[in-house]
């Protein structure tokens, strides 16, 4: 098969991101597996997603809102899943700047190293995707969190990409691990966590509530470890609305 040819602008685009961005350090590489894993993070707003993109080693790729590479779906997902929570007197701004951003989003999603993930009957060839290509040894990287409140460094999980690994178990007969990641954009640092590995002899169930458990435990635990910060969180919220972490030894005193 023909490789892709990458177009200038979306090289352009990958040069300008990285120069604005924070440059992050890497702690805790010595966790990840030298096999492909699927390393799950704090989503951080697009911090996580652009520091899984540039950062993470090794041949890995990014699942995406597959909304946000159908120029037809950018907007109206873009606006309700980022700025629907801002004040209403400020949407008709938000929902021209959504439109605006349709040929970039368009632009980048679909030349990132990046797999569509969808929330209907297209999520199999989500599943079909990684599967491959994790065969071939690349990792996977998601951000799985809803606006379910957890505590004040993650939100809660959404659990069905567990389910990667009981169908790469069917396809390889190998238990896939999961890394826990922790997006940290004010220490520009990313922390990886101990390997988590998936039980093919489980029942489904029991194993996304326990992996999500444990790599929810695991992320809340790197940052709590950390020296006090400012947690950039899930939701779109005002700068002034995010939480500190609390630092180990707080806990120590209550």
């Amino acid at each position: 098969m023909e490789e892709k040819k990458t177009p200038w602008t979306y090289k352009l685009v990958y040069k300008l991101v990285w120069l604005f961005s924070p440059k992050y350090k890497l702690v805790g590489t010595e966790n990840l597996p030298q096999e492909p894993c699927v390393i799950v993070g704090n989503h951080s707003h697009m911090y996580g997603p652009v520091a899984g993109e540039i950062y993470i080693p090794g041949d890995h790729y990014v699942w995406c809102a597959g909304q946000m590479m159908h120029r037809e779906e950018v907007a109206d997902y873009a606006f309700q899943d980022f700025w629907s929570g801002r004040p209403k007197r400020t949407h008709w701004f938000y929902r021209r700047l959504s439109r605006a951003i349709v040929p970039l989003s368009v632009l980048i999603f679909n030349n990132a190293h990046t797999i569509p993930v969808y929330h209907d009957t297209r999520l199999i060839t989500t599943y079909r995707e990684s599967i491959e290509l994790l065969r071939q040894g690349a990792s996977m990287v998601i951000f799985p969190e809803c606006y379910d409140e957890h505590n004040n460094i993650v939100h809660g999980f959404q659990d069905k990409f567990i389910d990667l690994a009981r169908f790469y178990y069917k396809k390889t007969g190998k238990e896939l691990s999961f890394v826990p990641l922790y997006v940290a954009p004010k220490l520009k640092t990313l922390f990886f966590g101990k390997p988590i590995r998936f039980r093919a002899d489980v029942p489904i169930a029991e194993e996304r509530a326990r992996i999500c458990g444990e790599l929810m435990d695991a992320i809340t635990d790197i940052a709590v470890h950390q020296p006090e910060h400012t947690v950039v969180p899930y939701p779109n919220v005002p700068a002034r609305e995010y939480p500190k972490n609390i630092p180990l030894e707080d806990y120590t005193h209550e």
